[in-house]
């Protein structure tokens, strides 16, 4: 009876053996989450506007102060960014690099980069004010990512590939601060809930591009409470009102951002159960709910200040004002927010931990 077991037990090695190193190139239908491809602005920016004339950038100290080897690699945060913990709790990678890293490899795309540039928006003159990749130019460098994957694994393998990532789209605050209640470039044109509809329609054209080209997983992530983020908090408290001089949120804004969500709820809705966009799945991830549980629950997870940055005052600063001249707080873990708008890496994490419990198991379904 055990005259086979040395010869069983070679093959079961020599088998292990050759899966391991075959894992690298193997890709089958039967993986479920293949890659992560992210478009859209600075909350899922890992480095791609380092090489452009822009203010918006992160690629200076104090950024970074808590990512590996204190790198600043362009991340709008002390350290990692919902994107990077989606792809290190599925197994893929420990972060989700930019594309424009000088590093990436093609092997590199095969687990996903994100192709988002700070200062983004669905609206042209958004990124005409901000002179950084459109959605329109991110699309174009992930097709041209998707040639790269192709050419390396083969076409059928790309394909596999691509129809089996998740694809996260994060933009829409920056449209809103800057044409509509900063700069009313746009509040001369349309009203709130038509600019909202003129916004969505952009993000439609996106989601039919990225399904063009094989895409099936799609993540929406909704406008955070943008009347909550210190920048706007600071302007808030010197416009003419009952909390002039005041640190409290914008509620108006705030408003206006669950208006926008809810039609955001309804466009993912509405797309997974179109018949142009057949098998698709379209998950919205409600970081507004998730952040305003932050700012009115702080203990709940170990925050201290909600409404201000840790770069320097924390009230203003951003980009280029938040830089190693500026003092920072000595504890980044007790804040919510790293600068004036961009949230810290436990912020981060709270949102991707949203992710992985509320939309994942919808897309993987």
């Amino acid at each position: 009876m055990n005259s086979n077991k040395p010869l069983t037990c070679i093959f079961s090695i020599l088998f292990s053996i050759v899966i391991f190193v075959s894992l690298p190139s193997l890709i089958t239908a039967s993986s479920s989450v293949t890659a992560v491809f992210a478009f859209g602005d600075s909350t899922i920016d890992a480095g791609n506007n380092n090489g452009l004339p822009t203010l918006f950038r992160s690629d200076h100290a104090p950024y970074g102060k808590d990512f590996p080897n204190q790198l600043a690699t362009g991340r709008f945060s002390n350290g990692k960014l919902s994107t990077d913990f989606m792809v290190s709790s599925l197994g893929l990678k420990d972060q989700l690099p930019a594309y424009f890293n000088p590093n990436i490899t093609d092997s590199d795309l095969l687990t996903g980069v994100t192709f988002a540039s700070a200062g983004c928006g669905l609206d042209d003159i958004t990124v005409n004010l901000a002179e950084v990749f459109s959605m329109s130019r991110q699309l174009d460098y992930f097709d041209e990512a998707v040639m790269r994957i192709m050419k390396l694994v083969g076409e059928e393998k790309g394909k596999i590939i691509v129809e089996n990532s998740i694809y996260v789209i994060s933009v829409g605050t920056n449209d809103m601060v800057d044409n509509f209640y900063e700069l009313p470039t746009r509040r001369l044109q349309f009203s709130l809930s038509d600019y909202q509809d003129f916004l969505l329609h952009q993000l439609e054209s996106v989601v039919q591009r990225l399904y063009k080209a094989g895409g099936r997983k799609f993540i929406f992530v909704g406008l955070p409470p943008i009347g909550c983020l210190p920048v706007q908090v600071t302007l808030g408290s010197i416009v003419p009102s009952g909390h002039m001089f005041q640190r409290v949120c914008v509620e108006q804004q705030n408003t206006d951002s669950i208006a926008y969500n809810m039609k955001l709820q309804t466009l993912a809705t509405g797309l997974e159960t179109s018949n142009d966009l057949k098998g698709a799945k379209v998950a919205y991830l409600n970081v507004y709910d998730s952040m305003m549980d932050m700012i009115n629950n702080p203990a709940k997870y170990g925050l201290t200040r909600t409404l201000e940055g840790c770069c320097g005052s924390g009230v203003v600063e951003m980009g280029p004002l938040c830089n190693s001249m500026e003092a920072i707080c000595g504890d980044a873990s007790k804040y919510m927010f790293w600068d004036a708008v961009h949230p810290t890496q436990p912020a981060y994490y709270v949102i991707s931990q949203l992710a992985i419990q509320t939309v994942f198991p919808h897309l993987l379904a």
